[in-house]
């Protein structure tokens, strides 16, 4: 089942960066972020709000449009590796330029460019531009202000990450009606850290295609009646959720329960090396607690195809890549 064509829907793009490659650019600009390294060189993570921290020091080496090429590089050619077919990877105009819009189009060109390069190996890219929840509404519109005015056949979808302890869905909603407004797909981060109110909040307030993470929505079996009878995806990420303690390890995870229960979901690594994760190894573990096959996988590949944010013609080229797996 490892080998099969994949299809991920929750990635972070400076989350998915090689800590060597964060190492070497903080080197060369003088710039002492060493305690977010553990002694093997990876990412120090513990919990939640150590691993944001790290994450936005890591994100810190990152300065120009020539940086996020090389990082989308090194990224899409290890998803490419781990027989990822169709990535969406969320990127957030904070780091990528400070908000600033012109400073935005620079590096989403870069980016661009740069995923170009990559489809020789067999993946293709496309972005959800996502605002940061812990910066605040007001950063949120700009946010969403970029996602808007780049909105098209790259960048596909809008989204929200952070703390979700902070603030209130609808705190949000001008920044996601923006986006709607623009056409892009829409999700947001949401049952993770805060519990399955989240989720019902954010459809509610934010009219949410996808719903990044969910898992806590197993807590409220209306819920879960709710998500099935909607049809509402969860992009759930297993490893991640372990890794951060939110639940003691994959077998107590509520991913087999939620696909028992008939929610749509899909399976995705969110920030690779911090939680010493692949896809590949997201689906060996399945496998081995759950008992899943390879039909269970490829069904889910096609949710995570029906889902996903791209435009018809994409999605009809995957579908044929997917189809041609199952023969």
């Amino acid at each position: 089942m490892t080998e099969l064509p994949k299809i991920e829907l929750h990635h972070h793009l400076e989350g998915a960066a090689p800590p060597a490659l964060i190492r070497d650019m903080a080197r060369a600009r003088n710039l002492d972020i060493s305690r977010i390294f553990d002694a093997d060189g990876g990412y120090v993570t513990g919990d939640f709000l150590q691993f944001l921290d790290t994450y936005e020091a890591a994100s810190s080496a990152l300065r120009t449009p020539e940086d996020y090429a090389r990082l989308t590089s090194a990224v899409l050619e290890e998803a490419a590796a781990e027989g990822v077919i169709y990535l969406e990877t969320f990127l957030a105009p904070d780091f990528c330029g400070g908000c600033d819009l012109s400073a935005w189009v620079d590096h989403l060109e870069a980016i661009r460019e740069a995923a170009g390069r990559a489809e020789g190996q067999g993946i293709l890219l496309r972005a959800n531009v996502t605002c940061i929840r812990h910066f605040g509404p007001d950063r949120a519109r700009e946010a969403a202000l970029c996602a808007a005015e780049t909105a098209g056949d790259f960048v596909v979808g809008f989204g929200m990450a952070g703390d979700e302890r902070r603030g209130r869905p609808r705190d949000f909603a001008y920044a996601f009606d923006m986006a709607r407004e623009a056409g892009l797909g829409l999700t947001v981060h949401a049952g993770e850290w805060s519990g399955p109110a989240s989720v019902r909040e954010a459809l509610a307030d934010l009219r949410v295609d996808r719903i990044g993470h969910g898992v806590r929505a197993i807590e409220d079996p209306g819920l879960v009646d709710h998500l099935v009878e909607a049809g509402t995806v969860l992009e759930i990420c297993p490893g991640s959720n372990v890794a951060l303690g939110l639940y003691p390890s994959l077998a107590a995870h509520p991913v087999e329960r939620l696909r028992r229960a008939g929610v749509k979901l899909t399976v995705s690594t969110d920030d690779p090396p911090f939680f010493h994760t692949t896809m590949r190894r997201e689906y060996a573990r399945l496998a081995e607690i759950f008992g899943w096959e390879d039909s269970d996988f490829a069904a889910m590949n096609r949710v995570a195809l029906d889902s996903a944010f791209c435009d018809a013609e994409t999605r009809a080229k995957l579908k044929t890549r997917l189809e041609a797996a199952d023969v």
